[in-house]
Order: structure tokens, then sequence, then C-alpha cells
């Protein structure tokens, strides 16, 4: 299968590319596109909004070939919070009104009271489990594309409530998420502002492990610029390499630091 990239020109015209040999596979011109999502093997092209609907095309990935053009309808006057697309299930999301999922093999739709499903301010899907995570006001939750609640963390503050991704990791299997936290209001073991790298289970919301600032050791040792605790704070981005299995952070300062067991 072919890896592509796409980029986009100011004049609408859209073109992918094979990561292989950077070849051009071909071009998509069109000033009514507005967006391109990406899931594996396909694009969704999101056209200008109509009076009472939105203009929606499914493309293959592979060659540009239209593999389904349809409309949506809309609620009139209601601004639309996000289109999303995981493989054949479509999320659209209007101000107000519940979210609706669509499987575009069937047209069925599956909704969410909008009391329950709060537009979030960042998605990440994970196409191994089925299942899409949202982030909203430092919480994490999961979610299936029944529409139903999966998971609710008992211990996953996120530190950035603009929910900077850049200090989350998804581990390959999918099954653990590592964050950047902070501490939960009623936890009495945490000072104010108190952060921590949380390590959680994504399909039960247990945390199974956290660096945090009570357990590392205040003294600067000569070998490092910082001490542990001085490390652990401002911390912008997060990676964890699962072959030596070890969580490697940036901070504000442009340092980098290693964490081992």
């Amino acid at each position: 299968r072919k890896s592509a990239d796409l980029l986009c020109s100011r004049q609408s015209t859209y073109k992918v590319f094979d990561l292989k040999n950077y070849t051009l596979l071909y071009t998509i011109s069109d000033k009514d596109v507005q967006e391109i999502k990406i899931s594996p093997g396909i694009m969704l092209l999101i056209y200008s909004r109509k009076k009472g609907y939105i203009p929606l095309e499914i493309l293959s990935i592979e060659d540009g070939k239209r593999l389904k053009s349809f409309r949506h309808l809309l609620h009139r006057n209601k601004k639309i919070d996000f289109i999303e697309q995981f493989n054949e299930k479509l999320l659209v999301k209007q101000d107000g009104e519940n979210l609706q999922i669509l499987d575009v093999t069937n047209s069925k739709i599956t909704e969410v009271s909008s009391n329950e499903f709060v537009t979030p301010s960042a998605f990440i899907f994970l196409y191994e489990m089925q299942l899409f995570l949202t982030f909203r006001n430092r919480s994490v939750s999961v979610w299936n594309f029944r529409g139903e609640l999966v998971t609710s963390f008992e211990d996953h503050l996120l530190w950035h409530p603009d929910c900077n991704t850049n200090s989350i990791y998804i581990t390959s299997n999918q099954d653990l998420i590592i964050s950047y936290c902070k501490a939960e209001p009623d936890d009495p073991s945490s000072e104010d502002n108190a952060c921590s790298i949380n390590i959680s289970d994504i399909l039960t919301g247990k945390c199974m492990a956290k660096i945090k600032a009570g357990n590392l050791c205040k003294q600067k040792s000569s070998k490092f610029l910082c001490t542990p605790l001085e490390a652990l704070g401002d911390i912008t981005s997060l990676y964890y390499d699962e072959e030596r299995e070890e969580i490697i952070t940036g901070n504000h300062q442009g340092l980098i630091h290693v964490w081992s067991n």
C-alpha cells in the first residue's frame, strides 16, 4: 500500500505525493473544497456549506478515485463544531446539537445527546481499538462508535488546558496513554500546581504508574544541569521509547531529559 502525503497550494489545489519516492500521484483542484480529512486508505473532502446541508466526498487515497459522494443534512443557522472521519464513520457536531455518528456505508446515523457529549478541543483516533479519545478542559475520555462512553480516567488531569498533544503519547498497542499531568484538586498528597507524568490504562482508566515531584530527589547532581524536580517542570513535549522503556521529555528551557527505571 502506498504511503501518501497531501500538500495544499493557495490556488485551492491539493497535491498528493507518494512518500516512498516523492512522485506526484494526482492533483485535486476545486475552489469549493474547504477541508480534507485523511484516514487509512481514504480521504474525506468537505465542501463549502450550502443551505441545510454540506456536500461531502470520499476518495481513495491511492489514486484519487471517487468512492462515494453525498450530502449530510444540517440544522440551519447552527455553527458546525466539527466534522471528523474515522474509516467508514463520520462524526458531525453542530453548536448545541447532538453528536451524529454516520456510517457512510449504509447511511445509518447514531446520535449522542449534547448533554452527554460536549464538543472537545481535540481527538485522537485509536484505529486498532476502534475507539476514539476526546480532550476537553484537561480531561480525557474514551468513546466507541456506538456513541457509548467507554472510559473516564481516575487520575489523568492534563497539565495543559488547551490539550497540547505534544505532551501526550499513546503506545503502539493503544493500551496505555502517557501524559504530562497536574495533581487532582482533591489529592491531599500533592502540593498546589504539582506536576507529574502519568501512565494510565486506556480501557480501564486506572493509573498504572506516575512520576511525581514527591518521589524525586531534590538535590542537584553534578552530572546534570538541573534536579529531577526541575526537569519535571515546564514540559512541552513527551515521547515514550517502547523498545528501551524510557520516557523522553523536552521542556520550555530547551532541555531534553530521559526518565528510566
